[in-house]
């Protein structure tokens, strides 16, 4: 009858399993109470997760019973109860409810089948949203009992049925211990029992997660508050517990200090290996993490707090002590005695993260260094110049970019010395008086490099003008990040007419744009935007060529970045004070002179003497590095978990393992069944195929071991929100989260991560264990919640040991209402440097958006990538242009394999690609609706031509024969017999060839 889950089956000693007794005695009856989990006995889509299982003792015609049920949902008496006769099976009808409250219930009914067992289910539910985002809504009562029935009842009888036991479908809906709530009765009498102060202390073991937050759990009751703790831990091992704070009244900047834990042999454990998680430690990007706790009268808190014992710590008893603080309260001690064994435990406890183990990685500074990644180099100075990978800086002297090259050949294979221009002139501002109409002069002090490592080279400029000072500190990364703090500070008060910031940018570096509500393509030739951060995530645009652009982005001191991906809508940006101006702000692009002009301005304003305003902006110089095409023909994804042979003869050489599967059922925590991925992935290595994973943050599984430890943290990890979705999280999570992604097979429901927070820092090191330990080759990313910070961390990780680190990221069209009209390309942008493919993705449109916006929003190719198509099959013709094929096994009609083998045949290994975009292309058509991208070797070209045109065309070849070192007396062009894709034939050299609308060909010339 019992399951016992994965939350419970690894406990140690002490932990109270399904099934086994607890007793207590109501006022309504004295028996033993037990709490039981089943092995899904019944179909709790209809009758629910908990049911009572009740015993009739046969004497009367009508059945009643009292069930002590203590739940925590509020409303009992709104929600509906159904009665099944446990030998048949049937719904009974006649029921009367006498009285339904959070502590028990009173139900009267017909015991249809005499004397024996009743199943009586209170928490019955249906969905009423999509399959993989339900809206768990609770059945309302009902009134199906006969009058005559009803009327026949006494609701002075006395009970005469008994609840044999509290019974959850399984062990991981299960409500005991800690979510069996007490009486009112029992809190008063522990009030009373205990008058003093203005707060209770409940030590609590790890193997018991504090998950109420407005009840006390019964077993507090009998356990009583304490103010002293006691646990056993291993050497070496992160030893977690809780402190569970009931406040009788209000308490403010709650805080926990330890001293030294001492053994009777003089050894210590020194304080600072103790921490609370809740108050102090890391945050993402290596910055000490303090949080205020602040808790209302009446509620409950858990402070986690961890042990980190040294792996050299004698065994012993180690006796200390830690305080509560709370404001304007008395402190209170708590002494703590910890025996260590002589056991060592094997990776910090790591392994077992039951024991919540792995909470020390939320403070993990783990692949924090400015290492530089491959296949980047180390940045290089010399005076005011900064060369990296591919692009060069000068710096003026103000310290804001003088110029910015980039040395990409047009065809993005290769790097050359001639360099491109990307600005016409110097980023620059101009700050406008308002009572001249002039733009005010700013005298410059030069700028200094404040530091210089391999990886990141930061400097700072002073820059001063009447009754203003700017400081500019200013860092470039090894990828090409160059991120600008811009501090303005009046020293009087000034009044302005208006501050812009010029961006004046060449026209060879502007023929494409994306961003500002532009889809990718063409740039307009003027664009007139305005800051709507209510509907719109849109801060910045991308602007260039395919061999040399910048994306540029406008923030404050108070960026927060926002929630993606269906989500933006509750939580956008933040307007930037600076740059906003109560919505005075916006941004113009068009042509002025010879360049083309991006002009962010801010509107009029009034500085105050004293005040501050930050214009912080980053730019973000295209491409990252040259394409490695030999990768795109090499690396074939299989997207799906499947037998490894059968994967292997489709020619695919990766497996992406999603999830919701056995070996990875979990949405972002590919913890639990990580021996059964590890048996996979040795054997996928041992057939020649790697193997890369699930996992990110923008949601976590409820089956995550650290889920109550995480809500502990207020919307640090989780972010807010209206609750609801799928009933365990309604039943356990209760409020103030926001219900993601659910898988039906599993029951796993996820939780929206509330943005840039600790569990980045969990993540890494989770990413880390999982490439020491199970052996992943990579990830694959699905939408993306973090930032670059948390990506270069993770890319080390991944590379960490010659690894391979193989990452690729599936986006799906961000460009609507949910999302906040964002374009997926310009919304990941900073993470392309670290990513291997992309996979954009579901709701593109690959037949009537224009070849410019393939280049731009999904192939990869200005900014070093190649990618694959998803959507409907995504269409396979204009696909090759770009390098792109379907991914297996998506859609049947877009099978890749036909073209896979055509790259084998032809040898597409060495050979360079040259885009429709390159100039010099020595294949073009005579339609520029059906553009050509050549794959070239010695002796042979790969020609692929697609059509945009809105009917069928007839085009010629245009062929530089000379260019390609082929002699057209002796060449063929032939079309190879491609299944689902075309037919085989040769074509005359100087024919026309016929192409389909939205169709194309594959062509070799030799």
């Amino acid at each position: 009858m019992y399951q016992y889950s994965h939350h419970f089956r690894h406990y140690r000693k002490g932990l109270l399993l399904a099934g086994f007794a607890f007793s207590f005695l109501t006022a309504a009856q004295a028996q033993e109470l037990k709490y039981t989990s089943g092995n899904n006995n019944w179909n709790a889509d209809s009758l629910g997760n908990h049911r009572a299982v009740v015993t009739f003792d046969g004497m009367a015609k009508v059945a009643r019973v009292v069930i002590p049920w203590r739940r925590r949902d509020e409303h009992p008496e709104a929600k509906r109860i159904i009665i099944q006769d446990a030998k048949t099976k049937q719904k009974i009808t006649n029921v009367k409810t006498l009285a339904l409250t959070r502590e028990e219930g009173d139900i009267c009914f017909e015991p249809t089948s005499g004397k024996g067992e009743y199943y009586i289910y209170y928490l019955p539910s249906k969905n009423e949203g999509r399959n993989n985002y339900p809206k768990g809504v609770y059945l309302a009562p009902e009134q199906t009992a006969d009058n005559t029935w009803l009327q026949a009842v006494s609701d002075g009888m006395k009970p005469n049925t008994t609840v044999k036991e509290l019974e959850s479908i399984d062990t991981f809906n299960s409500f005991y211990p800690m979510e069996v709530i007490a009486t009112a009765a029992e809190m008063q009498q522990l009030k009373l029992k205990h008058p003093g102060g203005g707060y209770m202390i409940f030590p609590e073991d790890r193997q018991f997660p504090i998950k109420m937050t407005d009840d006390l759990p019964q077993r507090w009751i009998k356990k009583g508050p304490s103010q002293s703790f006691a646990g056993e831990a291993d050497k070496g091992e992160y030893y977690a517990f809780q402190l569970g704070i009931y406040a009788r009244r209000e308490m403010k900047d709650v805080q926990v200090t330890f001293g030294d834990l001492s053994a009777g042999n003089g050894k210590t454990i020194p304080a600072v290996q103790l921490n609370c998680i809740n108050t102090n430690g890391t945050t993402y990007d290596a910055r000490p993490f303090n949080a205020t706790v602040n808790i209302p009268a009446g509620k409950v808190q858990a402070l986690w707090c961890g042990i980190d014992i040294p792996e050299n710590a004698a065994p012993g008893i180690y006796k200390g002590t830690a305080v509560l603080k709370a404001a304007g309260m008395p402190d209170m001690p708590i002494r703590l005695t910890i025996t260590v064994t002589n056991k060592l435990a094997v990776n910090g406890g790591f392994n077992e993260p039951w024991k919540q183990t792995r909470l020390k990685w939320l403070n993990s500074t783990l692949a924090q260094d400015n290492t530089v990644i491959a296949p980047y180099t180390p940045l290089e100075m010399k005076d005011s110049v900064i060369s990296l990978l591919g692009r060069k800086i000068g710096i003026n002297k103000d310290g804001f970019p003088a110029q910015i090259q980039t040395f990409f050949t047009p065809e993005m294979t290769s790097l050359t010395t001639q360099p491109k221009n990307i600005f016409t002139e110097p980023v620059h501002f101009h700050f406008t008086s308002a009572a001249t109409g002039k733009d005010l002069t700013w005298a410059h002090q030069g700028w200094q490099v404040t530091s210089h490592e391999a990886g990141k080279i930061s400097w700072k400029a002073i820059n001063t003008t009447t009754g203003l000072q700017m400081e500019v500190n200013a860092a470039l990364e090894f990828d090409g990040f160059l991120d600008y703090t811009v501090k303005v500070t009046a020293l009087e008060d000034v009044a302005l007419k208006e501050i812009t910031m010029h961006l004046p940018f060449d026209k060879g570096a502007a023929r494409y744009m994306m961003g500002l509500n532009q889809k990718g393509g063409l740039r307009p030739e003027k664009i007139d935007w305005k800051w709507d951060v209510t509907h719109k995530n849109q801060d910045g645009a991308w602007i260039g060529d395919v061999n040399a652009g910048i994306q540029f982005n406008l923030r404050d001191e108070n960026y927060v970045r926002p929630l993606n991906t269906n989500f933006y809508l509750q939580k956008p940006l933040l307007l930037p004070t600076s740059w906003g101006n109560d919505n005075k702000g916006g941004i113009t692009i068009g042509e002025k002179g010879t360049a083309i002009l991006v002009n962010s301005y801010s509107g009029a304003r009034t500085m105050h003497k004293g005040e501050v305003l930050y214009y912080n902006f980053h730019l973000i110089i295209t491409p990252f590095h040259p394409i490695n095409t030999d990768f795109q023909w090499a690396t074939r994804f299989y997207h799906r978990y499947h037998n490894l042979d059968s994967i292997k003869a489709t020619g695919a050489t990766v497996v992406n393992i999603h999830h919701g599967n056995d070996i990875n059922p979990w949405i972002n925590y590919p913890f639990i069944e990580w021996k059964k991925m590890k048996d996979y992935i040795d054997e996928a290595h041992n057939k020649g195929l790697k193997v890369k994973i699930y996992n990110t943050v923008r949601e976590l599984s409820n089956h995550a071991w650290e889920t109550f430890p995480l809500r502990s943290l207020g919307h640090e990890v989780y972010s807010s929100g209206n609750g609801g979705g799928f009933s365990w999280l309604q039943e356990h999570v209760a409020k103030d989260y926001i219900a993601a992604w659910f898988v039906p097979e599993f029951k796993d429901a996820a939780i929206i991560n509330s943005g840039m927070n600790r569990w980045h820092n969990y993540y890494v090191e989770g990413m880390n264990w999982l490439v020491q330990n199970v052996g992943i080759d990579g990830i694959y990313l699905d939408d993306v919640a973090f930032d670059r910070v948390t990506m270069k961390r993770v890319k080390r990780v991944l590379t960490k040991d010659n690894h391979p680190g193989i990452i690729d990221l599936h986006s799906a069209n961000q460009y609507n209402k949910s999302d906040g009209f964002i374009n997926s390309a310009v919304l990941y942008m900073e993470h392309f440097p670290y990513l291997n493919r992309l996979w954009f993705g579901e709701y593109f449109d690959y037949e009537q958006n224009s070849p410019d916006f393939f280049l731009t929003e999904v192939s990869g190719i200005p900014f070093g990538l190649m990618g694959e198509m998803l959507q409907d099959g995504g269409n396979q013709w204009r696909g090759m242009v770009y390098g792109m094929t379907n991914r297996m096994p998506w859609t049947e009609n877009s099978d890749p394999r036909p073209i896979w083998k055509v790259w084998d045949d032809f040898g597409m290994q060495g050979s360079k690609m040259i885009g429709y975009w390159v100039d010099s292309n020595p294949v073009q058509t005579d339609n520029p609706l059906v553009p050509a991208t050549i794959y070239r070797k010695d002796g042979a070209v790969l020609v692929s031509i697609a059509s945009w045109a809105p009917e069928d065309v007839a085009v010629k070849l245009n062929i530089d024969w000379k260019a390609l070192g082929i002699d057209p007396a002796r060449a063929t062009i032939t079309a190879p017999d491609i299944r689902n894709f075309q037919q085989g034939q040769v074509f005359g050299k100087d024919v026309s060839i016929p192409v389909s609308k939205n169709k194309g060909w594959l062509l070799i010339i030799k």
